[in-house]
């Protein structure tokens, strides 16, 4: 053997593994030991424990609502906004006992019967794990109480959101409307995918006409949350799509000038322009708070609101039907020269009555001309009984074809809720409705705007833009445009008749307002510019036969209705307005609201 070399020794190294797999096998052993008893603490003695934390602890789609579309005018003045809010919730699943639950918020904060009436019922159509809403609005210290006490409080939580804002309430609230909490029937009519996650929906109004534009679309998250419901990160997520933007024809500075003039007067405003039937401004007076309707208005304010004799819900300018009365005239002269019952120089003898031959009943003139009269002079003065005999000589079939011509007795289709149809009367609609034949006497009082004949004050204001262009009508529109994009205008049928018979009429309604004996001359002081206009009074209660109309005799919401139908600058159009005051007995009396919302408008598009 060679000097340096070892030999192995096979012995000593059987040993020394031998040694070596033992400790191994025990170290392995003792760790399985340690396994198997931690396997067994976890799954024997701390089962439950540990399965209702693990059910918990898990993957939950949550859907994410989308922002709301503004609103603004014309000019881009914002009118309805979104605001930041603060509602409580409960997640139902991770409430241990609900009634008991809903009795400690009570203790903590203020929850009504409504509250846990509405949400009960929201519950019933919802998922366990979605967020439900209690209590809207919270206060600061609100949040605090229900922050401090969240220890007692397991799936309750504090959720934030954005709230539909209305700017100018009482100016805008009939025609923006509002939004307010969902109810059964909204959900009904809803998508209820689209809608998951969303309380609030359009309820009257603009805001209820383009609900499927200003909602927008549903987003949805994947988030994974502990024992306690905690996100703890969120897994994937769809962003939702906000509601459109919308700017509308509607000027904010002609509505809260039309809002100013009409004061503490019971009535209504529409302005339209003539040369595309964007709808400028439309107020009802009195208005109220939309605001209050947006998480939901208390049953004492509601009771006012719906109990007052001036009715504030209402909207008068879409909904109120009242007889036209003189403001339908400048229709019948045209019709007159356009069937050639008239022309521009034939007169009526007006004694101060009307009489059908062969017949004692006399209808009476709201004054005594005692004079021939022709078509200038019966529009500047509101002859009626040139009108009476015009309305003779037409005859009923005549007068309905064409005054259906200008959209009277049918809806304008304005992008609003709730308009009403107005009435232009017929022999086949009385025959169908009244069961009687149309009688002479009838055709003579239609001369007036009286009898049977209903219209909105949207009606009269399409009236006077047809007028204003000559016969060239639009459907009158209050959206503008959508994320900027500007919608078009709708043409309609239009008018056609001769265009001396247009400036025959003109001519006259401008003596309105601007001749010597014109029943609105007083608004013409100071005018830079001409109105055609035409005033109208519309009989709220029956006078006898030889009797006298006295106001004073008379209750105050007896009283005649007063109107004016205009458009303005007389050479070349820009707006038309319609004005009616409830009860406030002459035309004249509504001709300066009217001159008011033409001056700012006037004003306003020649800065």
């Amino acid at each position: 053997m060679a000097p340096g070399v070892t030999l192995k020794d096979p012995y000593l190294e059987s040993r020394l593994y031998g040694a070596r797999s033992v400790a191994a096998l025990i170290v392995i052993l003792l760790l399985m030991t340690v396994l198997i008893a931690r396997y067994t603490s976890l799954q024997i003695d701390q089962y439950e424990d540990y399965i209702t934390q693990s059910e918990k602890n898990r993957v939950q789609l949550q859907p994410v609502p989308p922002k709301r579309g503004l609103i603004y005018d014309r000019n881009g003045v914002l009118l309805a906004e979104n605001r930041p809010s603060f509602d409580l919730a409960l997640v139902i699943e991770r409430v241990e006992n609900l009634d008991e639950t809903l009795a400690l918020l009570r203790e903590v904060v203020s929850v009504s019967e409504a509250d846990v009436e509405r949400f009960k019922r929201l519950v019933k159509g919802r998922r366990p794990y979605e967020v439900v809403p209690l209590r809207f609005r919270l206060s600061e210290e609100e949040i605090a109480r229900i922050s401090v006490n969240s220890y007692r409080l397991p799936g309750v939580e504090i959720a934030g959101r954005l709230v539909r804002h209305y700017r100018e309430p009482e100016v805008f609230a009939h025609v923006l409307g509002y939004v307010g909490r969902m109810s059964e029937s909204d959900a009904e009519n809803l998508d209820p995918v689209n809608y998951r996650g969303t309380h609030y929906v359009g309820k009257i109004g603009l805001e209820k006409h383009y609900e499927a534009l200003l909602h927008g679309k549903v987003g949805y998250q994947n988030v994974e949350t502990n024992a306690h419901g905690r996100v703890l990160r969120v897994l994937e997520r769809s962003d939702p799509l906000p509601g459109a933007d919308i700017s509308l024809q509607l000027d904010a500075r002609v509505q809260r000038a039309a809002v100013a003039a009409l004061g503490e007067r019971r009535g209504a405003v529409v302005a339209i322009d003539p040369a595309d039937g964007g709808v400028i401004a439309l107020v009802s007076n009195p208005g109220f708070n939309s605001n209050l309707f947006v998480n939901g208005i208390g049953s004492k304010a509601y009771s006012e609101l719906r109990n007052s004799p001036d009715k504030p819900l209402f909207n008068r300018a879409v909904q109120g039907q009242y007889p036209p009365g003189s403001t339908l005239k400048p229709v019948l002269a045209l019709a007159g020269l356009h069937h050639g019952a008239v022309n521009a120089v034939s007169t009526v003898y007006d004694p101060g009555y009307f009489q059908l031959p062969g017949v004692e009943h006399k209808y009476r003139d709201w004054k005594q001309h005692g004079s021939s009269v022709d078509l200038m002079m019966s529009m500047e003065q509101s002859c009626d009984v040139y009108y009476y005999d015009l309305a003779h000589r037409l005859g009923i079939d005549n007068i309905h074809s064409f005054a259906d011509q200008f959209g009277l007795g049918q809806k304008t289709n304005l992008d609003i809720t709730a308009e009403r149809p107005g009435l232009l009367p017929s022999r086949e609609w009385k025959r169908r409705v009244h069961q009687a034949p149309w009688y002479p006497g009838e055709t003579v009082i239609l001369g007036i705007g009286q009898g049977y004949m209903l219209a909105t004050p949207l009606q009269l204001a399409q009236l006077s833009a047809t007028l204003a262009s000559r016969g060239k009508r639009f459907q009158p529109r209050l959206l503008r445009a959508v994320n900027g994009e500007p919608m078009d205008p709708i043409p309609l049928p239009a008018v056609e008749i001769a265009p001396e018979h247009w400036t025959l009429v003109h001519q006259s309604m401008r003596a309105v307002v601007h001749g010597a004996r014109g029943t609105a001359n007083r608004i013409r002081d100071g005018l830079e510019y001409e109105i055609a206009g035409k005033t109208g009074t519309a009989q709220v209660v029956g006078i006898a036969q030889d009797a006298k109309y006295d106001a004073d005799a008379i209750s105050e919401r007896h009283r005649d209705h007063g109107l004016f139908v205009s458009f303005a600058p007389f050479d070349a159009p820009r707006i038309a307005v319609a004005v009616l005051l409830e009860n406030g007995e002459h035309g004249a009396w509504a001709a300066p609201i009217a001159r008011a919302v033409i001056d700012e408008y006037l004003r306003e598009t020649t800065l």
